[in-house]
């Protein structure tokens, strides 16, 4: 089984805060339950609608193999930084996502490490 790299409930309070840049992707944010994180990521919402309320389990993985064998898939960047919070990029194919909060929610991560971001509607 892979490992789940993080995983938390999330909240969305706020769709497009900087307005509407495309017609069928939305930037949402976040609050997590358990970790206290904050998260901004973009969703196609033609295909997965999100509305401010609306609440949902996302999932970091390093692979989508269930026997946890190593994705030779595409790059992406998650860089930490050092301070009293964390803050992680990544890219999915051009959806970017920023996860803001502490450090040790980031203890898993590597630095250019290939992620799949899986989440549901709760």
């Amino acid at each position: 089984m892979a490992e789940f790299l993080f995983e938390d409930i999330f909240t969305v309070t706020r769709l497009d805060p900087d307005g509407k840049k495309f017609d069928r992707v939305s930037r949402i944010e976040a609050r997590s339950d358990q970790f206290d994180m904050y998260m901004q990521l973009d969703v196609a919402t033609d295909v997965y609608p999100m509305h401010p309320g609306d609440r949902f389990t996302m999932v970091l993985v390093p692979t989508l193999n269930l026997d946890g064998t190593p994705d030779s898939g595409f790059f992406t960047q998650v860089v930490p930084l050092a301070s009293n919070f964390v803050e992680m990029y990544a890219s999915f194919g051009g959806l970017l996502m920023m996860l803001k909060g502490d450090p040790s929610s980031a203890a898993n991560f590597e630095l250019d490490q290939r992620l799949f971001l899986l989440m549901r509607k709760v």
